[in-house]
């Protein structure tokens, strides 16, 4: 809603990842960067590691086939707990809820979409493409409690690329755990472990030089554009609405499914707030999952039953 009116305004715009938390939303981001390249204007988005030096020599070397065939992949982003803000008295629902923004998969999308993502873009951008299909499991083990919405607080999922190639995808926020945020592939000629810029094997490399500061960078490649009056495509932001609306997003069921892209099509809900506190109050979708990776989306997931500290349960996505 606001990328839109931004654009109509006739505004140059740098908007957070992941520009939208379901598929509607991602798809209206879309026809809105369309609108804007038709109007000569800049959208940037921040998937900084797009700028990022380490990264963007890394994947140069991938790309021109410093592992060979790439065979498999893992990414991660395990952390810790994170805020919240307790419910203060006098504060309607909705002002809660946009306060504890993080915790509503309306708003956030999941940490999946909102923090996994910058691992998920790297795997995509690893091998060219997005997952052909996804399974996986998420639960909520550690934040059961009424002040931390209906988000899950972990996620395990197996995205599977085409050629059969596969990338476990781990995320978590829960205290007193190792935490690692990372990405790594494997290769017919080597092993990369991208987050540190190292490839081991036939074409050994490690980065020599210094890295740059991506949160500055992603800022400068785009007042740089807007000055010099070229168009600018975000690489990162344009991948990254789509692989947040891919089958590897959050759209699950009660039954351990596998979204393929050309399966059925947008399940046709739109969400609202639910009554808060309270445990998760998911809705049913009458239709299981999207069938390209822009229409499959993120966010909020039907599911049956109670919610208790050992409660995971084994999710399509």
């Amino acid at each position: 809603m606001h990328l839109k009116a931004a654009v109509a305004a006739g505004k140059n715009i740098f908007a957070e990842k992941p520009v939208g938390e379901d598929g509607p939303s991602i798809r209206s981001a879309l026809e809105t960067y369309e609108e804007a390249n038709r109007k000569g204007l800049a959208i940037g988005v921040g998937t900084q590691r797009r700028h990022q030096t380490g990264y963007l020599e890394t994947m140069k070397r991938l790309q021109d086939g410093a592992l060979g065939q790439i065979t498999g992949g893992r990414v991660y982003w395990n952390q810790g707990s994170i805020w919240v803000k307790p419910r203060q008295p006098g504060q309607t629902d909705m002002q809660y809820q946009l306060r504890n923004w993080y915790y509503f998969t309306w708003i956030c999308g999941d940490h999946i979409v909102e923090q996994h993502v910058h691992n998920l873009d790297v795997a995509n951008w690893a091998l060219g493409s997005h997952p052909a299909a996804a399974v996986g499991l998420g639960g909520r083990q550690v934040r059961t409690g009424p002040d931390y919405g209906n988000i899950y607080d972990h996620f395990a999922i197996d995205y599977e690329y085409d050629g059969g190639v596969h990338v476990a995808s781990y995320c978590r926020q829960t205290p007193n755990c190792q935490n690692d945020v990372s990405e790594a592939f494997a290769g017919t000629k080597g092993f990369c472990q991208a987050n540190r810029y190292v490839i081991t094997g036939d074409n050994a490399w490690k980065l020599s030089g210094k890295d740059n500061k991506p949160y500055v960078q992603e800022h400068a490649d785009l007042i740089s554009a807007i000055r010099a009056g070229k168009p600018y495509r975000s690489s990162a932001a344009w991948r990254l609405t789509r692989a947040s609306a891919s089958p590897g997003s959050r759209r699950s069921t009660r039954k351990r499914l596998c979204c393929r892209q050309n399966s059925v099509g947008t399940p046709p809900w739109r969400l609202r707030p639910w009554p808060c506190p309270g445990p998760p109050n998911w809705l049913e979708p009458s239709l299981v999952c999207g069938g390209s990776p822009i229409s499959s989306s993120s966010g909020r997931a039907g599911g049956h039953g109670s919610w208790g500290p050992a409660s995971t349960r084994e999710r399509a996505y």
